[in-house]
């Protein structure tokens, strides 16, 4: 059974004081799998996630999410539906409550200690950590409130920006851990971009390894390793 598409960039090119930075973007990206972006710094991998929320807009081409087109939507609506994971978890001052709280305050909602708890149990902390401070959360405890955080909203896609790059080894593993769980458990899309090739390979279904602004090679783990573009065997090379 083939899998189905949650969004599909069509031509997509954008540019900016003259200069092209992304050239001629067409790929599909399925539902409830893990499509991770690698490349050489530069290669423009951060502004073709910032799309996906709106932050930036396409210069040109077509970017439909979920059957509808990007401009078409809300851009509350958009932000409920994609969400976005940063390598820096920003956390209002507060509890780790008032964190958890935070996309249901924006919406004059409040959150219960219950479900509160339960967003806990989806990230692994204890009960334990509601009325915690988030001050005193290390980098992997604050990356996981924020991963519960951004579960608030029952999004359909997750963007990942580097989510793991500012945290220790041990903490990186629970994070991908963590993402692989939320995958499966949540069957929510996972858009990320690394420059850390072994957690690509060891959590992606499908890698697009992007060079110059342009998509070079798209595949399974399997097919990138076994990649035919030289630019890309020589990336992968480099990394490994």
């Amino acid at each position: 059974m083939e899998d189905s598409i949650m969004i599909q960039l069509k031509d997509i090119n954008y540019e900016i004081d003259g200069q092209t930075i992304l050239k001629h973007i067409s790929a599909d990206i399925y539902k409830g799998k893990i499509t991770t972006i690698i490349g050489p710094s530069g290669a423009g991998k951060s502004t073709l996630l910032s799309f996906f929320n709106a932050l930036k807009s396409p210069t040109s081409g077509q970017l439909i999410i979920d059957g509808k087109n990007l401009e078409s939507y809300d851009f509350i609506e958009l932000r409920r539906k994609v969400q976005l994971v940063s390598q820096v978890a920003t956390m209002i001052n507060g509890t780790v409550k008032d964190n958890l709280a935070l996309p249901l305050t924006l919406q004059n909602k409040t959150m219960t200690d219950d479900e509160a708890t339960q967003f806990l149990k989806h990230v692994d902390l204890p009960e334990t950590f509601l009325n915690k401070n988030t001050k005193e959360l290390s980098g992997g405890e604050k990356q996981k409130v924020s991963l519960a955080r951004s579960l608030v909203n029952k999004p359909k896609v997750m963007l990942l920006d580097e989510v793991t790059s500012a945290l220790d080894k041990n903490s990186k593993q629970a994070i991908e851990d963590l993402l692989k769980k939320i995958n499966k458990e949540h069957e929510v899309t996972m858009l990320n971009i690394t420059h850390d090739i072994n957690l690509a390979f060891d959590m992606s279904d499908y890698i697009w390894v992007m060079i110059d602004g342009q998509i070079a090679e798209i595949g399974t783990v399997d097919e990138i390793q076994d990649a035919k573009n030289d630019n890309v065997r020589k990336f992968i090379g480099e990394k490994i």
